[in-house]
């Protein structure tokens, strides 16, 4: 069973970073939002296939329905717009139901999110069906670099890249700057804050849009990886709740760590044991658990 080349071990590695890679941007999205809202966002898989569809929709449908064929929305341009589109659904969503649920238990909001988790891949499904849509890298990404022990596809590299810049950005963002530092501080003392002329409510409403805009830029990058279907987030979602609880509910940097952790020990996992690479997330999980329950990165309380 141990008698595996090097080169396929240095393979799976590989891809199980990049799998790492989606696993830490969509878990770090999570932990923001329940950093600031304290809600489980169980919507965080279906924003994350609404941000694909889109993708997908700007460079097949989008000419057709509004009259020009020749017209597409690119890979480049998606990585923007699907974002943005999903970062303003999501501040809807928090602003119009959300937000008249803060007061209540936080389980009220967990099972909001999840119901409108079902509505939106019910609303997919109708749409699109359930058979898997295609979506071509740019030219520019297309074609293999050879890395010594595998020809790695250009745009895989890229998405390593991207990802990790993205989450090296967001942690400087929320751990150095003073609108990281207020954002934090609304979470422990808003009253106080608001004391300062700072207008609590609309920061949160901006921190759970970036928090499902960083979940769309995830979406944006998985398109030319996965097939687009209506529940390709839902299929992601319990493995990143697994990260975000061993890493620490609400710690960003953890989320981060662990995400790319779990990742590297999901694809050595699939050549040393591939009969236990779908469960041994939720092992780990449950053991930290038993030994931490706060995370590997949180407080305890």
């Amino acid at each position: 069973m141990f008698d595996i080349p090097l080169p396929a071990v240095l393979a799976q590695v590989t891809i199980g970073l990049i799998n790492g890679c989606f696993y830490a941007m969509l878990s770090m999205g999570l932990a923001i939002i329940f950093g600031l809202l304290n809600i489980i966002n169980f919507t965080h898989g279906a924003q994350f296939m609404m941000a694909a569809f889109i993708t997908w929709i700007g460079l097949n449908q989008l000419g057709p329905w509004l009259g020009f064929p020749e017209l597409q929305l690119g890979f480049w341009a998606s990585l923007v717009v699907a974002p943005l589109i999903v970062a303003a659904v999501g501040m809807g969503l928090e602003r119009l139901l959300l937000r008249r649920l803060a007061h209540l238990d936080h389980l009220y909001g967990l099972l909001l999110t999840f119901g409108v988790a079902l509505v939106t891949e019910g609303a997919f499904r109708h749409g699109f069906g359930v058979s898997g849509q295609g979506y071509d890298p740019p030219e520019m990404l297309q074609g293999p670099i050879d890395i010594g022990f595998m020809m790695l596809p250009r745009y895989r590299l890229f998405v390593v890249v991207a990802s990790l810049a993205i989450c090296l950005a967001t942690i400087w963002l929320f751990e150095r700057t003073r609108l990281g530092a207020y954002l934090r501080a609304g979470t422990e003392n808003p009253r106080l804050l608001q004391a300062f002329g700072i207008n609590v409510p609309v920061m949160i409403t901006l921190a759970y849009g970036f928090g499902v805009g960083l979940a769309g830029l995830a979406g944006v990058l998985a398109a030319p990886i996965m097939q687009i279907t209506p529940l390709m987030g839902g299929n992601l979602l319990n493995i990143i709740f697994a990260v975000v609880v061993i890493g620490g509910l609400g710690s960003i940097s953890g989320a981060m760590v662990t995400g790319l952790g779990l990742g590297l020990i999901e694809g050595i996992t699939k050549v040393v044991y591939p009969e236990a690479s779908t469960v041994v997330v939720f092992v780990i999980m449950a053991l930290a658990l038993l030994l931490r329950p706060a995370g590997l990165f949180g407080r305890e309380t």
